[in-house]
């Protein structure tokens, strides 16, 4: 299955992942030092919604379409609120005809401080990527394999902030290459956030996966999932699973409080579920 971003943009994936992304975002924010986020997959920055991609699948209708039309519990919407007023900036006529990507999401939360490198493969993706963000002198497009540059552009000088690693599963391996593009760029920033999307689609393969970090030795860890039913026999996406290595403090309690609220929104299943523990850690779970 291909998880490329402009056939899936703005979907509950997008949502879950994207909504986790600005709560890391603003806890960088609590000091001055400014800090630097890596985008190692940007993709394009601004999805067109009634594009050919995202046209072609219209994800986005039961993701961040259902998420703007719910009505929140008072603590679930301020955690959420930076987000939507992201998503309501990118469409100012109240319409949702764009969905802004990882790259553009980080963009909107940058104090002048602060700096993007947003890192993309495709020529194409990262041609467009580029006008995107052509004059802003805060974000640097490279076209350039994500990949590599979790060895040679770490740390950066800032010596603060986040690596975001969101690939789009186009080809085999790529479980193998998170873990080990992780342990490489953790030796190089020890110190820095790490944020890792991947699918839940293979609920054996996500074992090995799970184990795989856990031999890393890296000591903090924590894992997050959301369902949006129970496992497939065939291979469909059936959830949404996000790795964070060095997370806030904060996060996990932020997590207890939204991800109840984000399953029920949006699920297609009664109690899907939804999950968040430690792989390694003080607190992992026994």
């Amino acid at each position: 299955m291909n998880y490329r971003h402009a056939y899936h943009a703005g979907n509950f994936a997008d949502v879950v992942k994207h909504v986790i992304l600005t709560r890391i975002v603003l806890y960088l924010q609590r000091k001055e030092q400014a800090f630097r986020v890596m985008d190692t997959h940007a993709g394009i920055g601004r999805y067109d919604l009634k594009g050919t991609e995202a046209g072609k699948t219209s994800e986005w209708v039961n993701g961040v379409g259902r998420l703007m039309g719910a009505k929140l519990d008072p603590q679930v919407a301020e955690l959420l609120a930076p987000y939507l007023d992201i998503i309501r900036a990118e469409n100012v006529d109240g319409q949702m005809r764009h969905y802004p990507g990882s790259p553009l999401i980080v963009r909107h939360l940058l104090r002048k401080q602060d700096r993007l490198s947003a890192l993309e493969l495709h020529p194409q993706d990262a041609k467009l990527l580029a006008e995107v963000f052509e004059g802003d002198f805060q974000t640097r497009v490279t076209e350039l394999d994500g990949w590599l540059a979790l060895g040679a552009h770490l740390p950066p000088k800032e010596k603060r902030g986040l690596v975001l690693i969101d690939p789009p599963f186009e080809v085999g391996g790529e479980f193998d290459r998170l873990v080990e593009g992780l342990a490489r760029a953790h030796k190089r920033f020890s110190g820095g956030t790490f944020a890792l999307w991947y699918p839940v689609k293979d609920i054996q393969q996500l074992r090995r996966f799970t184990d795989m970090l856990a031999d890393t030795g890296i000591p903090k860890i924590l894992r997050t999932e959301l369902m949006i039913r129970a496992p497939s026999a065939e291979p469909r996406l059936d959830g949404t699973g996000m790795i964070i290595v060095n997370p806030p403090f904060t996060l996990e309690a932020e997590l207890q409080t939204i991800l109840p609220a984000l399953s029920k929104i949006l699920s297609d299943e009664p109690n899907a579920g939804f999950r968040v523990d430690w792989i390694r850690g003080e607190q992992v779970d026994a």
